[in-house]
């Protein structure tokens, strides 16, 4: 089992940043894929980004102003979000991939969540 506890969410005005980090606990592992998704108001979740080894993977509306990581030492891992947008209001979740199987875009590989962040940002 795995836990996993996100944090840092919160209210940001357009164009601010948010780091959001992800504590994990129980049986941890380096090697497990990492990912964040996030569910916008009325949609699906969907993928935002992901690091697996020395390797990260990140969804086409990140461009490049998300920006994820890891300290294997401290088991946790951060998404930090820059030039935020109000479009990227959501409830942000963490999970674990223990089966090492891609592809990392997608919620099915993941066996373990967090309860989620919130990130509203103003415009």
């Amino acid at each position: 089992q795995v836990q996993l506890a996100e944090s840092g969410g919160g209210l940001v005005q357009a164009g601010g940043s948010l780091r959001l980090s992800c504590a994990a606990s129980g049986r941890t592992d380096s090697s497990y894929a990492m990912g964040w998704f996030r569910q916008c108001p009325g949609k699906e979740r969907e993928f935002v980004a992901a690091i697996k080894g020395g390797g990260t993977y990140s969804a086409d509306f990140v461009q490049g102003r998300f920006t994820i990581s890891r300290d294997n030492a401290k088991n946790t891992v951060y998404l930090q979000m820059n030039s935020l947008k109000p479009e990227d209001t959501a409830v942000y979740y963490c999970a674990a991939n223990t089966v090492l199987l891609g592809p990392y875009d997608k919620s099915y590989r993941y066996q373990y969540w967090g309860q989620g962040t919130q990130v509203t940002v103003s415009s």
